[in-house]
């Protein structure tokens, strides 16, 4: 059976790099990262534009679902909340697949280095995203990355997944 695999965690705390690496690893796969679908300046977050990215994503995860060759379809996002999950997914039910979520985590201090490396100083912004504990809350299977070079943090998604 065709599988839906999301990625999803913070920002800044691994997921392309590891999703860069998967898709790779793994027989007849596609690899959809959310990011793409913002790239936009400047990135706006009004109820339009999310409207719009949402629309894009399903459009693209739909024909990946039913595209007949690929049989693992990966999918990064920050995604926080069980209830965008179940709005997102619900959009999804006429499509037969197995779905397996995995959150990527990273210990506070570790995430904060990363997200300044990007240039995020903001501490109010900074807390807020550290402060989240909403992955904890998810049913997903979690992974921590803090340690982990990318191989090995792939290699225990792919167990996750199997």
């Amino acid at each position: 059976m065709k599988k839906l695999i999301i990625i999803n965690g913070n920002m800044a705390v691994g997921k392309s790099s590891i999703c860069k690496v998967l898709y790779k690893k793994m027989d007849k796969s596609i690899w959809l990262d959310a990011d793409w679908c913002w790239m936009m300046n400047p990135i706006c977050f009004t109820d339009e534009n999310i409207n719009m990215i949402e629309s894009n994503t399903l459009f693209l995860l739909r024909n990946y679902l039913n595209n007949t060759f690929y049989q693992n379809v990966i999918f990064s996002w920050v995604i926080d909340k069980e209830v965008v999950f179940k709005r997102f997914l619900s959009k999804l039910k006429d499509i037969d697949y197995k779905l397996v979520i995995v959150t990527i985590t990273c210990l506070e201090e570790e995430l904060k280095k990363r997200l300044r490396q990007r240039g995020i100083e903001d501490e109010i912004f900074l807390d807020s995203i550290i402060n989240s504990n909403l992955y904890d809350e998810m049913k997903s299977k979690k992974i921590d990355n803090t340690y982990n070079s990318i191989e090995e943090s792939v290699n225990k998604v792919l167990d996750a997944i199997n």
